[in-house]
């Protein structure tokens, strides 16, 4: 299993990233998680967008699907796309309201909101907790702490395991969501202080503590808030968990 990173900032995108999205690829199946802010436009320096087998979105904040309204416009308007992309429409596992949100992102103004329809090119799927086969892949979801509906994914292929937590506050789900993985690829919004908000995001210190509870193998961490202390983060996760730990930056590949 590849995972490409194709934006880490959190929040907004920052000056060296891409807000959220990253690439899976495993046995000529390839997948996205999150399509944040300028994140279709990394993924162009890996592969053709048309190549993706489908999209997963763990919530609907702008910072973690505004790029989806690019990717429509690709599908429905390039002039020579490799498929028919109304026959072959590219499944998205999203929150249950992604279809009105996305309609809202892409109509054109209010009085059309009603009348605009993605499903000529994209199948919405709902998340669940029932797993989804793409392909190479096998993707659960887990339900996590956050100030929208959001969900984590667990993600399986060629006998390995990544664990993708979204965003998320602290909560039992995520030792599940991290048992046993080969790598953690976790959200670690800033530096750990006190009265920190419940149901937002992780600190460093937290995330590796996820890492630690659940067993996982390597911690990735990402989504880093960009006036944040990087390294602040990255020593206090260092100081929590046994194993290998690193930031991840953009366009920064890693073999599962």
């Amino acid at each position: 299993m590849k995972l490409t990173i194709l934006g880490c900032s959190g929040s907004f995108p920052g000056p060296d990233s891409p807000s959220s999205g990253y690439l899976l690829e495993s046995g000529g199946t390839r997948i996205a998680l999150d399509l944040g802010n300028g994140t279709l436009g990394a993924m162009q320096r890996f592969i053709d967008p048309f190549e993706l087998d489908a999209v997963f979105l763990t919530h609907l904040h702008p910072d973690h699907c505004a790029d989806f309204g690019a990717l429509t416009v690709l599908r429905r308007y390039h002039p020579n796309p490799p498929y028919d992309p109304t026959v072959h429409r590219l499944p998205v596992i999203a929150p249950e309201n992604a279809p009105e949100r996305f309609a809202a992102l892409y109509a054109p103004n209010a009085e059309e909101l009603a009348e605009t329809d993605l499903s000529d090119v994209f199948e919405f799927v709902p998340i669940s907790p029932e797993p989804v086969r793409i392909g190479a892949f096998e993707v659960r979801a887990v339900p996590v702490a956050h100030l929208c509906p959001a969900w984590g994914f667990r993600v399986a292929a060629e006998g390995r395991v990544l664990a993708y937590t979204g965003d998320t506050g602290p909560c039992p789900q995520l030792t599940e969501l991290a048992a046993d993985a080969d790598v953690l690829l976790s959200e670690a919004s800033w530096a750990d202080f006190p009265d920190a908000p419940d149901g937002v995001h992780l600190s460093g210190r937290q995330a590796a503590g996820v890492a630690t509870a659940a067993g996982a193998r390597r911690l990735l961490l990402t989504h880093v808030v960009p006036w944040a202390d990087r390294d602040a983060i990255l020593t206090e996760a260092k100081a929590a968990f046994d194993g290998p730990a690193e930031l991840v930056a953009a366009d920064r590949t890693y073999d599962i």
